[in-house]
């Protein structure tokens, strides 16, 4: 288990207990009550830091090594019913976004996102989730194959932003990520976008145009993460926290802000903390979500979608 910096209390308690329940065991002498008191006063801490979280905090849980990626959300929903298809039909298979047909019960779902990668060798090959034009355009072509066999989407958004390398741009990085903005609109299926980690600029947003959009409780979305804005106005990435909190970027500033629909709670300590809890969190939200959208005629479906995304950011003085 890994401890952010604000989680070492934590540790040193569960270090603590550790030894104290060693010592139970290995010896004669009852430590039944002081492991209870270290039990009670974990259990406290924990509840003290994870309810006072600061913005730059969350920003780290979303980072957490240890917190479930994309393809462990589609292995928990789907089970061995998961078929990843590859390729946009242009360039070349994308491997910062996957996606492919799921199952979850008895209802087929299209399921595209970012995968990062959980150690050094996989981030390289994912390259740390950050897609390139083809990524996009690869997730556009599985959006529109849904939308021909009426199969509802799912997109998990995780992703530092799109890649900003030289042959990306060359590639049309740009029109990529605003292509599948503005045919997303016109997709005549059900879409739930769920931000399950970071949600960065545009590279979020290439696959961020939904009926529903949630976020899980301890995710971030926003134009710019806190280090390059800290970077852009101080000229230092020393004002990070600053940023984060001035960014609004947290899942409840942005449900006041009425830029997403939903939070979806998290087990104390993050998603990393209980697996299983987050991944029904999750699936009981996609499966109450489509329930109500299937409900919706097409052309009420596609004004709903268009009109919430015309009402972000207007202003009544």
């Amino acid at each position: 288990m890994e401890y952010l910096d604000f989680e070492l209390p934590i540790k040193e308690l569960e270090e603590q207990l550790k030894k104290c329940t060693l010592i139970g065991e290995e010896s004669d002498v009852d430590v039944s009550t002081t492991c209870s008191q270290i039990e009670k006063k974990l259990e406290e801490t924990k509840k003290t830091i994870y309810k006072n979280l600061t913005p730059w905090q969350r920003v780290q849980l979303s980072r957490h090594p240890n917190r479930p990626y994309t393809v462990d959300y589609i292995k928990a929903l789907c089970g061995d019913t998961f078929l990843e298809l590859f390729g946009d039909r242009n360039v070349k298979d994308d491997k910062a976004m996957i996606g492919g047909l799921g199952k979850i019960g008895d209802q087929s779902f299209m399921f595209v996102g970012q995968q990062k990668g959980f150690n050094t060798k996989t981030r390289q090959y994912r390259n740390f989730g950050m897609a390139n034009p083809e990524g996009y355009r690869k997730a556009l072509r599985l959006m529109q194959m849904a939308e021909k066999f009426n199969i509802p989407i799912v997109t998990l958004i995780d992703t530092p932003g799109a890649y900003p390398g030289l042959e990306a741009e060359e590639r049309g990085q740009g029109e990529a990520i605003a292509r599948n903005i503005y045919e997303m609109f016109r997709i005549k299926v059900p879409i739930i976008c769920i931000i399950i980690g970071e949600g960065a600029s545009g590279g979020a947003l290439g696959i961020g145009v939904g009926d529903r959009v949630t976020m899980l409780e301890n995710t971030w979305y926003s134009v710019i993460s806190p280090e390059s804005c800290s970077s852009i106005l101080w000229r230092s990435w020393e004002y990070k926290e600053q940023a984060a909190d001035a960014l609004k970027l947290t899942s409840y500033d942005m449900k006041k802000n009425k830029l997403v629909d939903d939070i979806i709670a998290e087990p104390l300590g993050g998603a990393h903390s209980d697996r299983e809890a987050t991944f029904e969190s999750v699936r009981s939200y996609i499966e109450k979500t489509y329930k109500e959208l299937a409900k919706a005629p097409v052309d009420k479906l596609l004004n709903q979608r268009m009109e919430k995304y015309f009402e972000m950011g207007e202003y009544k003085g």
